[in-house]
């Protein structure tokens, strides 16, 4: 184990625990006020993720990967433990048990998508199973595509009804995610075939424009909540949240970019 794998381990945490601390803020706001026991856990996630995030800065790329490897598992089943926490909240609103609470089944979903996502992660670096950048490319692409089209319909249905043109905006963004996505899929079920340097390099530049502009969609919206200029009922962290998730995929795409030229 190299520095490289302390690098990569510390990045995904600093990253993805301030997410997670996020998302148990998200679910608290969502809970009904007598949803006591739930807000209490939300509190408690909140600040395991926390102390996850702070402890992530305390390392360099010079600490010993073995410690990394360590604080990694540790991490590992804090996500393991928001996930199972996201799926039994979805169960209970699913089943009507939280009637009137403001958390959409989709949001909870899609956050806990998200969680499974940060310990598999955490679980290839420590078992060193990285996957092949074709595959990376196209599990990858086809992981946030979802992710950035969910974002789309959250942002159209908590803007007020009366912010048509953002609304608009919102639900075409949607739908190009949606396409976009479909393609990665049909993309994906041509496996091994469709994994050539011309196919995997024309789908990253076709993402890559369509993220560029939904990131900048979403730091106007950011700009606008935080300046009180827009009516909606979206908190400004979690516009900041989604835009932060939109910079993260375009960092991704950067990195793939730069192996396919690597490997060319």
């Amino acid at each position: 184990m190299s520095n490289q794998f302390v690098m990569r381990s510390l990045d995904e945490i600093r990253f993805w625990s301030r997410i997670m601390k996020e998302h148990s803020l998200f679910l608290k706001l969502g809970f009904r006020c007598e949803d006591t026991q739930l807000i209490q856990e939300a509190n408690q996630f909140y600040r395991i993720f926390e102390h996850i995030e702070d402890k992530s800065h305390s390392f360099t790329e010079l600490t010993d990967p073995e410690q990394i490897k360590r604080f990694n598992m540790e991490v590992y089943s804090a996500a393991t433990h928001i996930w199972a926490f996201k799926r039994k909240v979805l169960g209970l609103i699913i089943q009507c048990q939280l009637p009137g609470g403001n958390n959409f089944p989709l949001l909870v979903d899609h956050i806990s998508r998200e969680a499974n996502y940060f310990r598999n992660r955490l679980e290839e670096l420590n078992t060193g199973r990285l996957e092949p950048l074709p595959d990376a490319i196209i599990d990858e692409n086809v992981f946030f595509l979802r992710i950035m089209a969910d974002h789309a319909k959250f942002i159209g249905h908590l803007l007020d009804p009366s912010e048509r043109q953002l609304v608009e905006q919102a639900r075409n963004f949607s739908h190009d995610f949606d396409q976009l996505l479909f393609q990665a899929i049909d993309l994906s079920g041509m496996r091994p075939q469709s994994q050539t340097q011309p196919l995997l390099g024309q789908f990253l530049d076709q993402n890559r424009v369509s993220v560029v502009s939904l990131r900048d969609f979403k730091k106007t919206a950011k700009e606008l909540i935080e300046a009180c200029r827009i009516k909606s009922i979206i908190h400004p962290l979690l516009a900041d949240h989604v835009f932060r998730e939109a910079e993260r995929f375009l960092h991704i795409i950067d990195m793939f970019e730069a192996s396919l030229a690597g490997n060319h």
